[in-house]
């Protein structure tokens, strides 16, 4: 996990993308924030970067490849996997079976987005803060 790599938000609503770039921006974190409309870009940039992300935000319902598809296919690359990119959901919904499919991919998160600009403020707050404080094994390297 690198703490200063930039942090991939995989959201196609542009109006989601909009509130997110204006609330990552009064943050202030000085992590990059890449933005991808689809899965399947994200895929492609991961792939071929030699940067390594800090962390993984990612809708569930994208068109071309969905956040489960996607958490699979990074999952199942040894070279990705070897990153310890935390990979987590940030949605509009969930159930109880998306849940605990999530879990069982090894997901990191599944987060519901607060409704309202300041709970959305604060829960990303609070997700960038504790990965910022936990280690990964890529810590001992």
């Amino acid at each position: 996990m690198n703490k200063a790599g930039p942090i991939v938000v995989i959201e196609d609503d542009m109006d989601d993308q909009a509130i997110l770039v204006e609330i990552f921006s009064e943050l202030g974190y000085e992590n990059e924030i890449i933005y991808f409309v689809d899965g399947d870009e994200a895929l492609h940039y991961l792939n071929r970067t030699d940067v390594q992300p800090f962390l993984i935000l990612s809708d569930i319902n994208m068109p071309k490849i969905n956040g489960f598809e996607l958490r699979s296919k990074i999952f199942t690359n040894e070279q990705l996997q070897t990153k310890c990119i935390p990979y987590l959901f940030f949605t509009t919904g969930g159930t109880k079976k998306a849940v605990l499919d999530a879990y069982a991919m090894s997901i990191q998160g599944f987060f519901i987005k607060p409704n309202t600009m300041d709970k959305l403020k604060g829960t990303l707050k609070k997700i960038i803060e504790y990965w910022q404080e936990c280690i990964a094994p890529s810590h001992y390297e």
